[in-house]
């Protein structure tokens, strides 16, 4: 797909799917809670789908409601009704990640497995801490890896629980699945994190939608946490999320995804003019959401109005040296607008990044450098400098639907820019392409 430039200041509003990371925890909470649940601003996407469709798997009743972004879940209080099944998760890490901790709640026979990529990402840390809560679990694969990879066979008779350790600089949804499933364990779980954590945000989102479900964490900082023995309660709706008098069930609101966000947050970095996301806050769940103030650093302003934020573009893009180790996935979305800035940019902290849907470090200097790009990899991130002349490339997305979303923004500045398997984006955000032609449209509500 060729990305077609816009050659004039940006003045549009967009509407961007809901948060895949809000969607998969609200979905596992709530088939952990007893009675019926309605989510309603639901992601659907690749990952939403092939979670929702492994809880159905599993027995759950859960109803997807694309037309109108809503899914219904069932929950049965930390029952899982299957004894036996086999469960496919593609690449999608959050779901495989999750479903290792919530299927050891269970009585019965489990194996998760997922496709080639899946099969390379590291599991073993959350195996290991599982195992020490009195988990029985098991690696499938016959090569040797550094870690344990899926497949996996979990052997479940309840999670026994006590204390238990986990490593938080491979991922932070280890300890977002370890303290997810906690409240369900025979025994109360006590957790600590071995060494410096990742994606902190992501951690206190998941602590957030746990207290919405009922269910408070003690926590001393990101060290040391300990989970009560007890059970999810339905959600009190959210205003947001009204219930009408034919829809009985608990609406829990899901917010547009911060990740998703941030292309369009940085699209008029380089483009010039204003840009206004909807349903979507400063004070959002998300850690993704202080994307906005690297932005703010390279010199965009930044605003909000009616849970809308607007990003106007700077008349000299600058440079900075940043750790992103906190937001990860927004890391790609910097490295596109990067080679327009006046000075140097230095990513740091993003080597978590090099086992997402592929080793996106790398990746990114691959691609930057495709297109003439002065670019420098580190163990932890790169250095992107300012380029004044880019060559036409066909951009390689690895299967990996940030690579695809990213490197389109180069596209809308400079003519030259095809997006190999366009298709990938459809893990997170189906209708990203048709989004991002939006902003060629002159909104006047936008100011």
């Amino acid at each position: 797909m060729q990305i077609i430039p816009i050659p004039h200041p940006l003045h549009a509003t967009v509407r961007v799917p809901g948060s895949k990371s809000l969607t998969n925890r609200a979905l596992l909470i709530a088939s952990l809670a007893k009675g019926t649940t309605r989510l309603t601003n639901a992601l659907f996407s690749d990952d939403s789908r092939c979670f929702a469709g492994a809880l159905q798997t599993l027995g759950f009743d859960v109803q997807l409601d694309e037309a109108n972004h809503e899914m219904t879940v069932t929950g049965l209080g930390g029952k899982i009704p299957a004894s036996k099944a086999e469960l496919f998760i593609g690449n999608a890490g959050t779901a495989a990640r999750f479903l290792s901790a919530f299927l050891t709640l269970g009585h019965g026979e489990y194996i998760l497995d997922g496709d080639a990529r899946m099969r390379e990402r590291p599991i073993g840390d959350l195996i290991e801490s599982l195992t020490q809560l009195g988990a029985n679990i098991h690696p499938l694969s016959f090569i040797l890896r550094p870690s344990i990879c899926p497949p996996i066979k979990i052997t479940a008779s309840g999670l026994p629980g006590g204390k238990t350790k986990i490593a938080g600089d491979i991922s932070s949804q280890f300890l977002s699945a370890l303290l997810m499933v906690a409240p369900y364990a025979k025994s109360p779980i006590e957790i600590e994190v071995s060494t410096d954590l990742n994606s902190k945000p992501y951690v206190d989102m998941t602590i957030a939608i746990m207290r919405d479900f009922g269910v408070e964490t003690k926590r001393n900082a990101y060290q040391h946490f300990s989970i009560p023995l007890t059970t999810y309660q339905l959600p009190i709706s959210n205003p947001q999320s009204p219930i009408s008098n034919s829809q009985s069930s608990p609406a829990y609101a899901i917010e547009s995804d911060a990740s998703a966000a941030s292309y369009f947050f940085a699209a008029p970095a380089i483009c010039g003019g204003t840009v206004k996301v909807e349903n979507i806050s400063r004070n959002s769940k998300q850690g993704d959401i202080a994307f906005l103030d690297v932005l703010a650093k390279m010199g965009c302003t930044i605003s909000e109005t009616d849970n809308c934020i607007l990003v106007t573009g700077p008349t000299k893009l600058r440079g900075l040296d940043v750790d992103m180790r906190d937001i990860p996935d927004t890391a790609q979305t910097l490295a596109a607008i990067a080679p327009f800035a006046s000075s140097p940019t230095r990513i740091r902290g993003i080597a978590s990044a090099r086992v997402k849907e592929t080793d996106r470090v790398h990746a990114t200097c691959t691609e930057l450098a495709r297109l003439g790009v002065r670019v420098e990899e580190h163990e932890d991130g790169m250095t992107i400098y300012p380029c004044q002349t880019f060559k036409p490339a066909n951009i390689q997305t690895y299967n990996d639907h940030r690579m695809a979303m990213a490197f389109s923004l180069i596209g809308l500045r400079f003519d030259g820019v095809t997006i190999e398997n366009p298709s990938c984006v459809s893990k997170t955000f189906p209708n990203f392409f048709e989004v991002l032609e939006t902003l060629r449209t002159t909104d006047s509500n936008v100011s």
